[in-house]
């Protein structure tokens, strides 16, 4: 892989969330902070809204590390088309607790609740992360606070966390979530980095695998990401990952715009719907070929493909230069017959 061409200790632009790479833009800063404050609030629900691939995950497990385990267990809810049997088993699993299908509702209610107050007893505090939160229809939802009434006298016995897509606030504003809202008591948007945070964000990418300059960026490549990109962590992940395997394969160590250019024509290419492919959703951005990438909600699985297509066109790469360095590959022999 390119990790090594380029001297690097690891693969820096991984599309799945790794709080290891974590940048704090301004906007991920302020959201941290936001899930800091609903934190040491230790009640209540906390909503974090952003884009496809804003970075809302990689805050969560950022937020993770820094929590400490003997003080607070958290549970992290990913799967959310549920309905809402489906997803109180996930809140139970999600704390460790049994939650075989034969269980009823009743049942799980009843070991939440104990396993919340003993928690409580030892000095714990319980918190629920929902990602995907845009998936979740408005039953499920009430179901979740419903679960936000499990108290003491004196304090909630489950803070829950709610993180989604933009439509997720339309959820949220709906007529039938007033309850919901008088229980919220912080929410964020988090938008795209700007075009300096953009280059700073591949930059502290690089360093953090051991990036010492090679391969370089032109001011206009790095321009030429942030059009492309938007700022949005996930697409610029991408595009620098086939950017940085495109070097790889033609042993370049500086990239320019023009280079920028040829990936992305690339990547529109391949992400190109065939002709007898059935037309796009009435609401789909026919400009956005990427859509059906950065809009996957599991970018683990597309990492790994993308991994063993790097893998498969090294391997071709490799026999190629073989053939093309070996002096039998040109020096064929004479039949003396003919």
């Amino acid at each position: 892989m390119y990790e090594s061409y380029y001297g690097l200790s690891d693969k820096p632009f991984r599309l799945r969330p790794d709080p290891h790479f974590f940048f704090g833009s301004k906007g991920h800063k302020r959201a941290m902070a936001y899930l800091e404050y609903g934190l040491s609030q230790g009640e209540g629900f906390i909503v974090i809204t952003g884009e496809v691939g804003a970075g809302k995950t990689t805050l969560v497990r950022n937020l993770f590390n820094q929590i400490a385990t003997d003080r607070i267990v958290a549970a992290h809810i990913v799967n959310t088309h549920l309905d809402s049997d489906d997803t109180l088993r996930s809140v139970v699993a999600g704390f460790g607790l049994p939650y075989e299908d034969a269980a009823s509702k009743t049942v799980l209610l009843a070991r939440l609740e104990a396993f919340l107050r003993t928690s409580e007893q030892q000095g714990k505090r319980a918190l629920l992360v929902v990602d995907e939160a845009q998936n979740l229809t408005p039953r499920v939802v009430e179901e979740l606070r419903m679960l936000s009434n499990f108290q003491t006298d004196d304090k909630s016995l489950l803070q829950t966390f709610l993180l989604g897509q933009p439509e997720f606030r339309t959820t949220l504003h709906s007529p039938g979530m007033q309850q919901l809202r008088q229980r919220v008591i912080a929410t964020y948007h988090l938008g795209p980095m700007d075009e300096h945070e953009t280059q700073a964000y591949i930059e502290h990418r690089l360093l953090t695998v051991g990036w010492k300059g090679d391969p370089s960026f032109t001011p206009a490549a790095h321009a030429a990401i942030y059009e492309f990109t938007g700022g949005i962590p996930r697409k610029t992940n991408h595009l620098c990952d086939r950017l940085l395997l495109m070097g790889f394969l033609e042993e370049m160590h500086a990239f320019t715009d023009a280079d920028v250019d040829t990936v992305i024509r690339d990547i529109q290419q391949e992400f190109q719907a065939p002709p007898e492919a059935a037309a796009p959703a009435a609401d789909a951005n026919p400009l956005d070929p990427e859509a059906a990438v950065f809009g996957n909600q599991y970018p683990a699985l597309l990492d790994e493909r993308m991994l063993k297509v790097e893998k498969s066109l090294v391997s071709v790469l490799s026999i190629l230069k073989k053939m093309v360095r070996s002096p039998s590959s040109v020096n064929l022999p004479i039949d003396n017959n003919e």
